[in-house]
């Protein structure tokens, strides 16, 4: 799986079905319909590490290859 950069990693949750609830500092909240927990994205210009990438993904209710279709 490619680096990606946070604003990369939000457009694919929303083509999952997230939806952004509110930015709180430098975090972008995330929810969907279903979990019991949003999903915190962290809002900086670098490109997140890919043990960031994949707890992400996990918290988000989706594996790896689920994930990669939404890219």
């Amino acid at each position: 799986m490619p680096a990606l950069k946070p604003a990369e990693m939000i457009g694919a949750l929303e083509k999952a079905g997230f939806y952004v609830v509110r930015q709180t500092s430098s975090h972008v909240i995330m929810y969907k319909e279903g979990l019991t927990r949003p999903v915190p994205i962290p809002g900086h210009a670098k490109a997140l590490k890919r043990g960031l990438q994949l707890r992400i993904i996990k918290e988000a209710g989706l594996t790896p290859k689920e994930f990669s279709k939404f890219l």
